[in-house]
């Protein structure tokens, strides 16, 4: 009994250990805020791109088309970037509107597990642009649908506040 009172008290500190580091560590910008189009995607299933075309290295069940607007890029970004912000948990990490791409961080609520969110944009036509998003979790193998939702809301939302947007082809 007592051997198993010790090794339930080291896998309880093990998992509090774990939980602070997980809220302790640092957001690499150099890590995360890259382009999203140029790969290498994870292996694991964690990630979701969505974006006007396939991608190469990009499993089909891990893409999203996404439509195309009557913006400019720049604007589409600044869409994004009110709804990125207006979400729960979630930190601007790096970039801006103007630079063309920006990252986020939106922790979960329960143990504040960071997912990692790129948009950009891409021109699609004269004066339209279409986003390109690429969420990503840091730990873990698979992340039971939480990026491809949250894609899949963010596009719902640009569409709100942009249109319906036209269907990537």
């Amino acid at each position: 009994m007592r051997i198993a009172g010790i090794a339930a008290a080291a896998l309880l500190a093990g998992a509090a250990g774990f939980a602070v580091y997980v809220r302790v560590a640092g957001d690499d910008p150099a890590r995360w805020h890259v382009d999203p189009l140029a790969g290498p995607f994870p292996s694991s299933p964690n990630f979701v791109l969505a974006s006007p075309e396939p991608v190469a290295g990009v499993p089909e069940d891990r893409w999203l088309a996404s439509p195309s607007f009557p913006v400019a890029g720049t604007d589409l970004l600044e869409a994004l970037d009110e709804i990125a912000m207006g979400q729960g948990r979630v930190e601007r990490l790096a970039g801006g509107a103007g630079e063309g791409r920006i990252t986020y961080v939106q922790r979960s609520a329960l143990m504040a597990f960071p997912d990692y969110i790129t948009v950009a944009a891409v021109a699609t036509g004269e004066g339209q642009s279409a986003p390109v998003v690429l969420s990503r979790s840091r730990y873990g193998y698979g992340d039971l649908g939480v990026n491809r939702k949250r894609v899949e809301d963010w596009l719902g939302l640009l569409r709100a506040r942009l249109g319906e947007g036209s269907a990537a082809d």
